[in-house]
């Protein structure tokens, strides 16, 4: 939740800052003295900022993958070692696996 707060008011900032510059114009300067043509100041901010997003999502993808499939088999294990926990006790009390157990409070004919 404290995130999702600090992503709005990031996104609000950014915003604010984008409305107040819509006139600025900047010249890119490059290496080797390469130079772009004029441009609005938010453009290559706002290009920075899709590219970083960009490469973080391709760099956090295979992680998560790989943890969405871990969680899959551990999910399974678990849901087989529970079954094979419930068999154990079943045939513990001596209750075979295909049949139900008695149902409670039926003691016998009544009195």
């Amino acid at each position: 939740m404290i995130r999702l707060i600090l992503v709005f008011i990031l996104l609000a900032l950014a915003l604010s800052f984008f409305l107040q510059n819509q006139d600025q114009e900047v010249t890119l300067r490059y290496f080797f003295g390469l130079k772009s043509a004029e441009t609005r100041v938010y453009v290559p901010i706002l290009s920075g900022f899709v590219i970083g997003l960009l490469v973080a999502s391709i760099l956090l993808f295979p992680p998560w993958i790989r943890g969405r499939i871990e969680l899959r088999r551990k999910t399974k294990q678990l849901q087989e070692a529970q079954a094979e926990l419930e068999q154990l006790r079943e045939t513990e009390r001596g209750v075979e696996p295909d049949q139900a157990p008695p149902p409670a409070g039926d003691d016998g004919p009544p009195a």
